[in-house]
Formats: structure tokens, sequence, C-alpha cells
């Protein structure tokens, strides 16, 4: 289930977007001003944003080149009124991956909203960073303040599983199914043992867990700034 920031001033399109796309299956919040949306942005776990370019205070355009100056990778498209083709190209030169022009339909935007997520996913993980730690999926190496960090294939896989999932509490079933072999039967203390073992790496405190926290009933949640 992604997860989509909206930042959009007009109280009934944000009401109407946000309603559509929940429907979609998708988790949504909303900003209404320029300032918000980059603290939100900035500091939260998303796997896209929507933005406006007709915002008060900040407009969308220098939003999206304030994210990009702090590093923030997450894919964005511009709704904008603007039809001007220069107007476009400078919001893509700021760093927007796709823009959609106002008034659109909402079958339009979802299927924008679907290529970009489609094409950032089929991208290389390359290097996601967390704490002290970078973790090198090309290469499959973890690394703690540039010190090499022994992971066995399984705790790799369960680490992969967490970052690509970041920020969502996944079950005991889920985590079977992705970082076991297929076929493989194991049960929840299997998977606690496991999760454990990756805790003692990598957590600077395992018994009070920064990244991997437990979420009681459920399964585990994966915590950390996206870069």
């Amino acid at each position: 289930m992604a997860r989509i920031l909206i930042v959009e001033d007009d109280p009934d399109i944000a009401l109407g977007l946000g309603d559509d796309l929940k429907r979609q299956g998708y988790e949504v919040e909303i900003v209404g001003d320029g300032e918000n949306a980059i603290q939100r942005a900035s500091g939260g776990e998303w796997d896209l944003i929507l933005l406006d370019v007709m915002l008060p205070r900040v407009d969308g355009f220098e939003v999206c080149r304030e994210l990009r100056r702090l590093r923030v990778k997450t894919p964005i498209i511009l709704l904008t009124a603007k039809t001007q083709e220069a107007e476009k190209v400078m919001g893509l030169e700021m760093g927007a991956d796709d823009y959609v022009t106002k008034p659109f339909s909402p079958r339009e935007l979802r299927a924008r909203i679907k290529a970009v997520l489609r094409r950032v996913g089929d991208e290389s993980l390359g290097i996601r960073r967390f704490g002290d730690f970078e973790v090198d999926f090309d290469r499959a190496e973890v690394r703690r303040n540039g010190v090499p960090i022994d992971l066995t294939a399984l705790e790799f896989r369960l680490l992969k599983v967490f970052i690509e999932r970041r920020g969502h509490v996944l079950t005991r079933e889920q985590l079977i199914r992705a970082a076991w072999e297929a076929g493989t039967h194991v049960g929840d203390r299997v998977v606690d043992t496991h999760v454990l073992n990756l805790r003692k790496k990598i957590e600077p405190v395992p018994e009070d867990p920064q990244f991997i926290h437990g979420v009681r009933g459920i399964g585990y949640r994966f915590d950390s700034v996206k870069t």
C-alpha cells in the first residue's frame, strides 16, 4: 500500500483526490500550503507526492526545488493549471517526475500515479542508508561507518524487505513469504529468532530497538530516514 502526500490548498479538490485514492487502496495525507509540505515531505516516509503548483506562502515549484535540495528523492507529480510548455519544463528541471494539467480526470491521474510508482519500483534499490548504516543492494553489502557487517543471506533478505516496506507493519506471514524460499514452512518463533539476530547486528541497543519495532499481536515495522 503506497503512501501518498497530497499538497493542495483547495479543500474540495484535496478531499476529492484523497477519497478517490483511498478507494484505490493508497494511504493518504493532505497538507494545504508549501511550508507544511516541505516539513511533512522531508520528515515522512512517502512513496509519492502530489504537489499543486499554485500554493499559498511557498508555491509548488519552490517546494519541489527545496525538497530536492534537501535530497528528498520521493517521486513528485506536479498538479498545475499552467499550460505553457516552459513552465512544465521548469517543473521537471527542478526535479519533478511528472505533471498533470488541471482540469484532469481521476482516471488519468491514477494512471500517472501507477506509472511513476511502477517506474520507481523497477529501478535498482542502489544504496540506502539508516542511522550509521549503509546498505548496498547491488553488492549485497551492509556497512556501518564504512565497516562491513556480516549478515547471513536470510538476514539480508529480511533487511531488504523491511527497507522496501519501511513504515509499514509486516506480519510474520508476510516476512516468511518475502524472505524465505518458496515452499518453506516455518513458525512465528523462527521468524522472531531471525529478527532478533538481525537486531543484534544493526540496532545500537537491541533491547530498545531504534529501527525494527515489534507491533504486538501483528508483527514488525521498520522505521528509518529514506535516502
